[in-house]
């Protein structure tokens, strides 16, 4: 393991060995390339800049922060990639939402909500909850503070399966959308943020060449 070295483009390796790099994402920037010369810069296009052949195992949304596991060669890749597909590696997030969610339950207790996701396809790339037609998503939650002048808490995430902005989709259905959150939120709980106050702060997996098991973490900003 090598000492933190910022990339260009403020993102930063957290991790970094022969196989596999752990990088800080920061708000606003894509994982991957999208459509069109203005979405060419991404995480993994700095990446490659610095590691060339880093390859993506995972992603964050664009207006998501925080760690992000990447593979050094294709080798790793497989490894990583069937890890999460097994659910072997353990994510957890921090998120600060509308109303005081958890105010009245015991501290620190997990809970879950387990409300079926599917694609809307009338407004892509939008999810919605559906009885019928969702996939089974489940996510584990818990209050780690509240501001109840701001009418506001802090919460820990931890997405058992990986929807497609399962986390975003879920906190607004149980009516704690997510501050700054421009496509689940209402306008006034989007406009409490510049940004989605979502942060990627814990990652815990088995390393994929030495088996051994690495925990890595990354405090938010916010």
């Amino acid at each position: 393991m090598t000492l933190p070295e910022p990339l260009a483009g403020s993102v930063q390796a957290v991790y970094e060995d022969a196989d596999l790099l752990v990088l800080q994402k920061p708000p606003g920037l894509l994982c991957v390339p999208g459509r069109g010369p203005d979405k060419q810069d991404c995480l993994s296009a700095r990446a490659q800049r610095r590691w060339p052949g880093a390859l993506i195992v995972h992603r964050l949304d664009q207006a998501t922060s925080g760690l992000v596991l990447m593979a050094r060669h294709i080798d790793a890749q497989r490894r990583l990639s069937h890890a999460f597909a097994e659910r072997q590696v353990h994510k957890r997030y921090q998120a600060v939402v509308q109303g005081l969610m958890g105010a009245t339950g015991e501290d620190n207790a997990w809970n879950e909500i387990d409300l079926p996701i599917a694609a809307d396809w009338e407004r892509r790339p939008l999810r919605i909850i559906n009885a019928a037609a969702g996939k089974p998503s489940l996510t584990r939650w818990r209050a780690l503070s509240h501001d109840p002048g701001a009418q506001t808490a802090r919460v820990e995430l931890q997405p058992i399966t990986g929807r497609t902005h399962q986390l975003r989709v879920h906190l607004a259905a149980v009516g704690h959308a997510i501050l700054g959150d421009a496509l689940y939120a209402d306008a006034t709980t989007h406009a409490q943020s510049p940004r989605l106050l979502l942060h990627a702060c814990h990652l815990d997996f088995t390393h994929p060449a030495t088996g051994e098991r690495i925990t890595l973490h990354s405090a938010p900003d916010f």
